[in-house]
């Protein structure tokens, strides 16, 4: 059975015999990558998850993530999953059907933090040959609440299949000879908002349907009052 480690700034209780918790800060380099030691993946789903000031999505989010790809580069980890969000492509309007290779647009101060983070992860791709997968996290609810979220929900279960099928598959972003892909999930239905079927996929069969993932695919939910 594989292990299983589990980082938290609290104390988690253990559910299974391969599980082994650490309480650690992610700010803090040393202490993360003394718990990453023996590690043949990651998937990083640590910071800061809505709006807050910057020098505090800064230090958590960004500085929390370096230390991950950091990490994950000195213990020669080869796969690294980061939680990204749909808000790096925010502003782009309603109409619009957001293409992977488009710049970001990021609605607050969040997704210019979650735009960094994919920087940080392009440069461990491209610099230190690190696989790294940023997953843009659309609406993430038990169940939809709004009309909305019929085109970018993301339900529990669907996300923890999707977080498996990233850790485990094989693709790697081709677009100038990068190992960095950014992907998004949502139902692949009629009327989403964003484009779905660039490049290789990374799918999985849901309840309801077929979460599609491409390498550089991107997609996720729009600011208020623009998407």
């Amino acid at each position: 059975m594989s292990r299983l480690v589990l980082l938290d700034r609290v104390p988690l209780q253990v559910e299974a015999a391969n599980e082994v918790v650490h309480i650690v800060d992610l700010r803090d380099a040393a202490a993360v990558e003394t718990a990453l030691v023996g590690a043949n993946a990651v998937l990083h789903l640590g910071g800061l998850p809505d709006e807050a000031p910057l020098e505090h999505l800064l230090d958590a989010n960004v500085l929390g993530t370096h230390h991950v790809l950091e990490a994950a580069r000195r213990a020669a980890i080869p796969r690294v999953v980061l939680a990204s969000s749909n808000r790096v492509s925010g502003f782009y309007p309603t109409a619009h059907r957001t293409g992977p290779q488009e710049p970001v647009r990021p609605d607050g101060l969040y997704g210019v933090g979650m735009a960094a983070i994919e920087a940080l992860g392009r440069l461990y791709a491209d610099k230190f040959d690190v696989s790294v997968i940023c997953l843009r996290i659309g609406s993430f609810e038990e169940a939809p609440t709004e009309s909305r979220h019929l085109a970018t929900w993301l339900s529990p279960r669907d996300a923890v299949g999707f977080c498996r099928a990233a850790l485990r598959t094989g693709i790697r972003m081709r677009c100038l000879g990068s190992r960095m892909t950014a992907c998004q999930f949502t139902l692949a239905r009629p009327g989403g908002l964003w484009k779905l079927d660039s490049g290789p996929v990374i799918d999985f069969a849901l309840s309801v349907g077929i979460v599609a993932c491409g390498h550089d695919c991107a997609v996720g939910t729009q600011a208020k009052g623009v998407r």
